[in-house]
C-alpha cells in the first residue's frame, strides 16, 4: 500500500471576477517526488503552488498537510533588503537545531560566499541566495516557481546537482526543458483549470499532451461532421415518418450543445509568428578577426575571429559576467572594439529582440509601440495587416491596444518584444534571451520560425533544449576572455569540450573550426495525394448512409435488450441480441473513423490543390 502523500489538493477551484482560473484541480505529493507543474503562461500555475504553500485561499477545496511536514516555497521577487550579507539572509531562514554550517555549504555549492552584500547583488546572486535559504532547512517538501529565472547555464547546472543529492520532494515550474527533464519524474499538467497527473518525467510530457489534444480535436471534427450531416438531412430528407424526423432535429440541437462545450474548453489560441523577410543578403554576412575589447582590469572578448555565412545560426553561452552581449554587439556593428576588425557582407537587414527590454517605452500603448505611433497597420511580408490582427497572433486581446506596457506580464513583454522584431524587415535576426518568460508552447512556435527562416541568426540563451534544437553552432565562453566556436548545439559542444560552460575544459580533442562544406541535403518529404482512389470516394459516398443505418440498428437492439423480462424468458435471444449490439456498436466506431479520415484527407487534398493560387 502506498504511504499518504505529504500534501494533498483536492478539487482546488478559484475564480478571479468572473472567470474561472483553477476548477477541481488536484495537487498529490509525497515523500520524495520530483513533480513538474507545467502549463500555458496565465494557466494558473503559479496560482496553484501558492495554495500549495498555504499562501492563497482557495475558493474551494481542501488543503491537507501531514502533521509535521516541512515546506518551504520560492519567491519570484525574494527580498534581502533587510540582511547585511547573504550569509545571514540564508541562516535566518533555519528552523532552531538546523545546522549553519550547512546553509554556508549551500551557498559555496551555488557559487556564492555569504559576505556579499545585497544592495551589490545581480538578479542572478539574488536567485542563488533565495535558493540556499529554500534548501538550507532541508524542508520535506520544495516548491520552486522558475527557479532558474536570472541564472546563467552554469548556474542551472550547479542548481541540478544540489536539487539531485536533495531528500526533499520537489515541484517545479519552470520553462526550461533540460531542466525538467533532468529533474522531474512525474508531470502534472494544468489545462484549461484542470489537472491532468503523468507518472513519467517532462520528457514523456509533450508527446502525451499532443495525444490528448489530438484526440480532443478529432471529437471535435467528428462532431462537426456529424452536424453537417444532420443540417444535410433536414433541409433534403425524406419528410415522412415524422417521429423520426423530430428525434433526428433533437438529436440535431443535441449536437450543437456539445459543440458549443467543446469550443469553450477547446485550448488556447497558438502563437503565430512569421518574420518579416528582407531581400536576400550575400554569402558572407559576418567576417570578425582578433575581435578584443577590456573594460578597465577585465577582458571580456580576446584575439576572437569567425567567418558568418548566409543561413548560419550561431549560439552564443557563458557564464552572466562573460561578455556575451558585449561580443555580439560587437559583431553586429553596434559597439567599436578595442582591437581588430569586422566586415559586413551586403544587402544586411538587421532585426534585434534586446533581453533588458529598454527598446519598449513604459507609458507607450501595445499598438503604438507595433505601428510607431503612426495609423493603424503595420506591413508583414509585403502584406498590410490590421494591428488587431497581428496582436491576435501574439495572443493579445483586442482590448489591450491600448494597453500600456508598464502593466504588461513578463510574458507579455516578451510576446511584444517578438511582435516588434518580427515586424521589420529582417535577414538577420540578433536575439539576446528570447525565451525569458515565454511559455513552453510558444518557445515550441519560435523555434518553428528560426528553423524556417532564410536568414542568419546571432542567439544568446541560457536554454539548452533551445540551443540544441535552434543553432548551427556554439561560440562558448572559455575564461579570461576567450571564445571557442564548436560545431553543433550545446549537447554537441559538451561533447566535444568534455564539459559544460561552467567548469574548465577537459583534456578533449581540440574543437573544430566550422566548415565550409554545404550541409546534408534534407529529406524530401512524399508528394502530396492529388485525388482520393476510386475505392475511397466510394466509402466516403456511402458511409454516411452505412452510419444511418447502424444507428438504426443499435437503437433496434438497444429496445430488445431493454425489456426486463427478455432474459429469463429466452436467454439465447437476449444472448444474440447482445452480441449483435456490440458487432455493431465496433461496426459503427469502424465506419466513423474512415469517414473521418477521409474526410479530413479531402480537404488536405483540396487545400493543395488551392495553395498554388492562394493570394
Amino acid at each position: 500500500m502506498a504511504p499518504p502523500p505529504l500534501l494533498l489538493l483536492k478539487d482546488i477551484s478559484l475564480s478571479y471576477g468572473s472567470k474561472p482560473l483553477l476548477s477541481d484541480a488536484v495537487l498529490s505529493i509525497g515523500q520524495g517526488e520530483r513533480l513538474c507543474l507545467v502549463g500555458r503562461n496565465g494557466s494558473g500555475k503559479s496560482t496553484l503552488l501558492k495554495i500549495a504553500a498555504g499562501m492563497i485561499e482557495p475558493d474551494a477545496g481542501s488543503r491537507f498537510v501531514q502533521p509535521g511536514a516541512t515546506i518551504r516555497y520560492l519567491a519570484q521577487e525574494p527580498d534581502l533588503s533587510a540582511y547585511a550579507t547573504t550569509g545571514a539572509f540564508v541562516e535566518a531562514g533555519l528552523n532552531p537545531g538546523d545546522d549553519p554550517h550547512r546553509a554556508r555549504q549551500l551557498l559555496e555549492s551555488l557559487g556564492l560566499t555569504g559576505d556579499e552584500k545585497p544592495s551589490n547583488l545581480s538578479g542572478g546572486e539574488t536567485r542563488r541566495a533565495a535558493l540556499a535559504q529554500v534548501l538550507a532547512p532541508d524542508p520535506d517538501i520544495v516548491l520552486l516557481d522558475e527557479p532558474t529565472n536570472h541564472l546563467d547555464v552554469a548556474a542551472i547546472e550547479e542548481l541540478e546537482a544540489v536539487l539531485k543529492a536533495s531528500r526533499s520532494a520537489l515541484v517545479l515550474i519552470s520553462h526550461d526543458r533540460r531542466f525538467l527533464e533532468t529533474l522531474s519524474q512525474a508531470t502534472v499538467w494544468l489545462d484549461r483549470g484542470i489537472t491532468r497527473r503523468l507518472e513519467e518525467g517532462f520528457g514523456a510530457f509533450e508527446a502525451w499532451r499532443d495525444g490528448i489534444l489530438e484526440d480532443e480535436e478529432t471529437a471535435r471534427h467528428k462532431l462537426d461532421r456529424k452536424i453537417v450531416r444532420e443540417e444535410h438531412w433536414l433541409r433534403y430528407g425524406v419528410s415522412a415518418r415524422r417521429k423520426r424526423n423530430q428525434r433526428r432535429l433533437e438529436n440535431l440541437v443535441s449536437l450543437r450543445g456539445e459543440r458549443t462545450v467543446a469550443k469553450r474548453n477547446r485550448t488556447q489560441a497558438d502563437v503565430k509568428m512569421a518574420a518579416h523577410e528582407a531581400n536576400e543578403s550575400g554569402r558572407k554576412v559576418i567576417e570578425a578577426r582578433g575581435l578584443a575589447k577590456r573594460y578597465g582590469d577585465q577582458i571580456l572578448v580576446r584575439d576572437f575571429s569567425i567567418k558568418i555565412a548566409r543561413g548560419d545560426r550561431v549560439g552564443l553561452v557563458g557564464p552572466n559576467g562573460a561578455g556575451k552581449t558585449t561580443l555580439i554587439n560587437m559583431l553586429t556593428g553596434a559597439l567599436e572594439p578595442d582591437a581588430g576588425r569586422v566586415k559586413f557582407g551586403t544587402n544586411l537587414e538587421v532585426a534585434t529582440l534586446d533581453q533588458k527590454r529598454e527598446q519598449l517605452d513604459p507609458e507607450r500603448s501595445v499598438a503604438a509601440t507595433l505601428t510607431g505611433g503612426s495609423g493603424d497597420t503595420v506591413i508583414i511580408n509585403g502584406e498590410e495587416r490590421h494591428i488587431i490582427s497581428y496582436m491576435k497572433d501574439f495572443l493579445f486581446e483586442p482590448e489591450q491596444a491600448r494597453t500600456p506596457i508598464k502593466v504588461l506580464s513578463g510574458g507579455e513583454r516578451g510576446r511584444l518584444m517578438l511582435a516588434l522584431a518580427l515586424a521589420h524587415p529582417s535577414n538577420v535576426l540578433v536575439l539576446d534571451e528570447p525565451t525569458n518568460d515565454l511559455d513552453l508552447e510558444t518557445l515550441d512556435v519560435l523555434q518553428e520560425l528560426l528553423a524556417d527562416y532564410p536568414g542568419t541568426v546571432l542567439l544568446v540563451s541560457h536554454d539548452r533544449d533551445f540551443l540544441d534544437r535552434t543553432v548551427t553552432s556554439i561560440v562558448a565562453s572559455e575564461g579570461d576572455g576567450r571564445w571557442i566556436e564548436y560545431a553543433g548545439g550545446y549537447t554537441d559542444m559538451v561533447a566535444q569540450r568534455g564539459a559544460g560552460v561552467g567548469t574548465p575544459k577537459r583534456d578533449k580533442p581540440a574543437a573544430k573550426s566550422r566548415e565550409n562544406g554545404t550541409a546534408p541535403p534534407p529529406k524530401v518529404p512524399p508528394a502530396p495525394r492529388k485525388r482520393l482512389s476510386p475505392k475511397e470516394q466510394h466509402l466516403l459516398k456511402t458511409a454516411p448512409e452505412r452510419m444511418d443505418k447502424l444507428t438504426e440498428e443499435i437503437r433496434r437492439l438497444e429496445q430488445v435488450l431493454a425489456d426486463p423480462h427478455l432474459y429469463t424468458r429466452d436467454r439465447d435471444a437476449f444472448t444474440a441480441a447482445a452480441e449483435a449490439l456490440g458487432k455493431a456498436q465496433a461496426e459503427l466506431a469502424a465506419v466513423e473513423e474512415e469517414w473521418l479520415r477521409l474526410e479530413l484527407l479531402q480537404e488536405e487534398i483540396a487545400a493543395n490543390a488551392a495553395a498554388p493560387f492562394a493570394p
